[in-house]
Parts: structure tokens; C-alpha cells; sequence
């Protein structure tokens, strides 16, 4: 049998230890603070998503002529109706996903790799889901149009353009009450809250965030996956916001703390416990 003490570093090789590893992480502050910040963006347009969808809320079932017309009479509202601040939202989240990263992958380097793996693609997908813009585009060439030709392709395209985003809540519904979107934002959004999920059991065994972290983050983002469920889904997915909301802020602090510097050794003494 081996000693009590056998597996114990020495005191000065502890200190050299502690050292060398408050030295690697000083390098990283910058991004934890920078990280820290976009939690901070990500949960105001978290608040401003439901302030916007309050006052101006989305068309139900409008066309694209109406669609066009909302652009034409207020662009901002029509950006805001096709979810801009979602896509403001995953900018924001990108070095938020890194900075998880590098401040969890002592705690679980495999599953802290996998979540940020599929975050960063969940982020990329959703841009490529994203169709603001182009609506925005294709609403003023339909008011600059002088022929009926030109409307009717421009309608087509604007047609094209709503379902790919949209899905089911672009007319016609094929299910009323079924709640789901083009392929692009149901892969992005399913990906991203699966990472999420798998970031926040992460947390649940880190000290610079905690368990009441973790838990914020498991029960928000499984909340979220409620969108697709029939009738309810959209309103269980608007609830999930509040926890979300919670979820950022405190990823925000986490972030913040480690920024600091001395207080990016608790995931290497929690591990380690």
C-alpha cells in the first residue's frame, strides 16, 4: 500500500504549477472579457427581440406583397419581423463560444469540444438561413417595378425567399398550429440548443460557473425545442426566453470572473477534486 501522501506534489512544485498555469490563462483574458460582453449583447437582444415582437409584432400569414409593403413603409420593423436581431444575436455568440471554451475544456475537454464544434456550426448555418437582407433588396425592386412581369418574378423570388426562412409560417400553413421554419434555421436551432445543453453539463462540474448555471442553461434551451411542438410550441419557446435571459447574464459574470485572472484556477481545482 502506498503512502497517504504518495500522489501529493511538493509545496514549491505546486507553486511552480500554479504558476505556469495562471501564466497560459493570463493570455486568454482578453477573449473571456470579450466574451463576457457579447453574453451582455446577447442577452439585451434577447430583451430587445421581445420588446420588438410586443410593439411590432411579425405579420401572421401575410403575403409578400405585404411583406414587400411592410419594408416599404418601415424597414427597421420589417429587418426586426425577419428576426435581425436573432442574426445580431449569433454574431454576438461566436466569441461567447470560444471563450467557453478555452474556460471549460480543463473540465471536460471531449463533450467542451463537441458543444463548441457544434455552436460554431449552428451559428454558421443560421447565416446561411437568414434572408433580411435579400427581402430587403427584392422590397424596394418591387416598388422601382414598372411592368407586371417584373412584379410577378419579383413576387416569385419574395415567395422563394419566405419559405426557405420561414417554412411553415410562411403561407400556406400545412398543419395550422405546427410550428417549424426552413431547413437551414431548424438544423441552426436544434444544433445550437443541443450545444447548449451539452456546455451547460459541463458547467455543472465547473466552479467559475456552477451549477445554477449549468441548470439555467439545460432547462432554457431544452424549453426552446418546444417551437416545434404543435399549438404550444411557439409560446413555450417565448417562455424559455426568461431562463435564457437568466442564463446569458450569468455566463456574462462567469466570463467576467475569469477575465480576472486568479479565479481561472477553479475549474483546475474543481477537476481536480
Amino acid at each position: 500500500m502506498q503512502p497517504a501522501n504518495a500522489g501529493l506534489l511538493p509545496a514549491s512544485q505546486r507553486d511552480r504549477d500554479k504558476s505556469a498555469v495562471l501564466s497560459a490563462n493570463a493570455q486568454w483574458n482578453g477573449l473571456y472579457l470579450t466574451g463576457a460582453a457579447d453574453a451582455l449583447i446577447t442577452a439585451a437582444m434577447t430583451v430587445a427581440g421581445v420588446v420588438s415582437f410586443i410593439v411590432w409584432p411579425p405579420p401572421s400569414e401575410a403575403t409578400v406583397t405585404e411583406w414587400f409593403a411592410l419594408f416599404q413603409d418601415n424597414w427597421l420593423r420589417g429587418m426586426l419581423s425577419l428576426d435581425l436581431l436573432i442574426l445580431v444575436a449569433y454574431i454576438a455568440l461566436i466569441p461567447v463560444v470560444l471563450a467557453l471554451f478555452i474556460a471549460l475544456r480543463r473540465t471536460s475537454a471531449s463533450l467542451t469540444a463537441l458543444a463548441a464544434t457544434l455552436g460554431l456550426v449552428a451559428i454558421a448555418t443560421y447565416f446561411a438561413s437568414t434572408r433580411v437582407f435579400e427581402m430587403l433588396a427584392l422590397s424596394q425592386q418591387y416598388a422601382a417595378a414598372t411592368t407586371d412581369a417584373e412584379r410577378l418574378t419579383l413576387v416569385a423570388a419574395g415567395q422563394s425567399m419566405l419559405t426557405t426562412y420561414l417554412g411553415a409560417f410562411a403561407p400556406p400553413m400545412l398543419i395550422p398550429g405546427w410550428s417549424y421554419q426552413g431547413t437551414a434555421f431548424n438544423l441552426s436551432f436544434v444544433l445550437w440548443c443541443v450545444a447548449a445543453v451539452m456546455i451547460s453539463v459541463v458547467m455543472l462540474r465547473s466552479a467559475s460557473f456552477g451549477k445554477i448555471t449549468g441548470c439555467f442553461g439545460i432547462v432554457g434551451n431544452i424549453a426552446a425545442l418546444g417551437l416545434f411542438l404543435p399549438v404550444i410550441g411557439v409560446v413555450l419557446s417565448l417562455v424559455s426566453l426568461a431562463v435564457l435571459l437568466v442564463w446569458y447574464l450569468l455566463i456574462a459574470r462567469g466570463l467576467f470572473q475569469l477575465s480576472r485572472g486568479p479565479e481561472a484556477l477553479a475549474d483546475i481545482h474543481e477537476a481536480q477534486a
